[in-house]
């Protein structure tokens, strides 16, 4: 009969090894396999050291249970958009617990371990090594690879990130007139970051990109505070891997406003663009907008592209693509949604904006992304009503292996998108 230890060790394997298929088919069954499988490797990992825990008789062994339960549930939940991989947090409790319990029960018993289990040592090994083997051998080619977008990335080619450009493309500050459109739509002086390629000539037109950040953060984050994506642009131009376009990095905060709650930024963000911004950037650069008005802006409108990360995703969908469908064509989302069907359904496919042809939407996250299962779900809704996307055609939406809510992530992201718009 086995005695208390035992049984904590196998209540613990039981708890993990459910945990486990959860995580494993939660991702399969909202429709993304390159998260299945990151979470297959993962998970065999966990049970693998529950099995040599309760086999050897070595309860020690869940603390690493414990400890990557909890860190993988801090960076795959979050209390404001899902709770989908909350099992992470149960097999950090049951870690915790066993761990806890069966150790201080074997040194109060005087008990001894068993000799270790050299099988699940020996395939936690290869499976550990295997995943890390991956993760360098991929980014090791990914880094020496040659250019162009790929739908699994773990690294951007070192030639674009690597080294400053040595035709480096300029930012500007650009100081514009808004409102609070959010609340009570006072007066508000906001500023935006230009970017202006190489030998940026009045004389040309560019297709434009405005690109947004996320919580936290400012018009400075995407070019300025993480510079190597300014690098990464300078060099994608430089070597003729896209055209020269004209980037603005703006800001969805307006002074205090919302600050217990942005959601509403999201939307009134809409106002701000068509009204202020847009009007303020392409009366001053060269744009394909003949004329700062509803109908310059809609005759040009595939030759102006939105994109932005985490709640700049979620600002993409509602104030871009939602609400302004009528004034651009390409589209990214990254790591953000929180827009369902039903919103969908009343914005683009309203009778004003259901004739806009969709050039390109392109959706990303990573493997260990909080925000992937929402995304999901959202794109699915999507996808099921809106017959002017086609995947693969005209929208892709890509997981970048071992990646989470963090730029590094969104550089990849930003890699792909230059390259598949316009």
């Amino acid at each position: 009969m086995k005695n208390l230890t035992d049984k904590i060790d196998l209540v613990a394997l039981v708890m993990i090894a459910v945990c486990a298929v959860w995580l494993a088919l939660g991702y399969l069954v909202i429709g993304s396999l390159a998260a299945a499988v990151t979470m297959l490797a993962v998970q065999a990992l966990y049970v693998l050291a529950a099995l040599a825990a309760y086999r050897g008789r070595m309860p020690f062994l869940h603390v690493l249970t414990a400890i990557f339960g909890f860190v993988l549930g801090n960076m795959t939940n979050y209390s404001e958009t899902t709770a989908y991989n909350f099992a992470f947090w149960i097999e950090g409790a049951a870690g915790t617990a066993a761990a806890l319990a069966g150790t201080g029960l074997m040194l109060w018993k005087k008990e001894r371990i068993n000799k270790p289990p050299l099988a699940e040592c020996v395939s936690a090994a290869l499976v550990l090594a295997l995943c890390l083997g991956s993760w360098g051998y991929f980014t090791a080619v990914d880094k020496g690879a040659a250019g162009r977008a790929q739908h699994t990335m773990w690294a951007v080619p070192a030639q674009f990130d690597s080294a400053e450009c040595d035709k480096p493309g300029t930012l500007e500050e650009l100081v514009y007139e808004t409102k609070a459109y959010a609340t009570d739509s006072r007066a508000v002086t906001k500023r935006a970051l230009v970017y202006l390629p190489y030998g940026y000539d009045a004389a040309k037109e560019y297709n434009i990109l405005y690109l947004m950040h996320g919580t936290g953060d400012d018009e400075n984050y995407w070019l300025s505070t993480y510079s190597w994506n300014k690098t990464m642009v300078d060099n994608l131009i430089a070597k003729g891997e896209i055209e020269p376009l004209i980037i603005v990095t703006p800001t969805f905060y307006v002074e205090d406003d919302c600050m217990d709650g942005l959601d509403a930024l999201t939307y009134s963000f809409r106002e701000e663009l068509r009204n202020d911004l847009m009007p303020a950037v392409e009366s001053k650069y060269s744009t394909y907008a003949d004329s700062i008005d509803d109908e310059g802006f809609r005759l040009s409108r595939d030759h102006r592209a939105f994109a932005g990360l985490s709640r700049g995703a979620v600002t993409t969908y509602h104030s871009a693509f939602c609400g302004s469908l009528d004034y651009f064509s390409w589209f990214g989302t990254f790591s953000g949604s929180r827009t369902d069907a039903e919103y969908f359904e009343k914005t683009i496919r309203s009778d004003e904006m259901r004739d806009y042809p969709i050039n390109y939407l392109y959706i990303t996250s990573g493997a260990f992304d909080f925000a992937l299962p929402r995304q999901c779900q959202d794109n699915a809704g999507l996808t099921a009503l809106e017959d002017r996307l086609t995947t693969g055609v005209n929208t892709d939406f890509d997981v970048f292996p071992m990646r989470y809510h963090s730029q590094g992530n969104w550089h990849l992201a930003l890699y792909n998108l230059l390259q598949r718009i316009f």
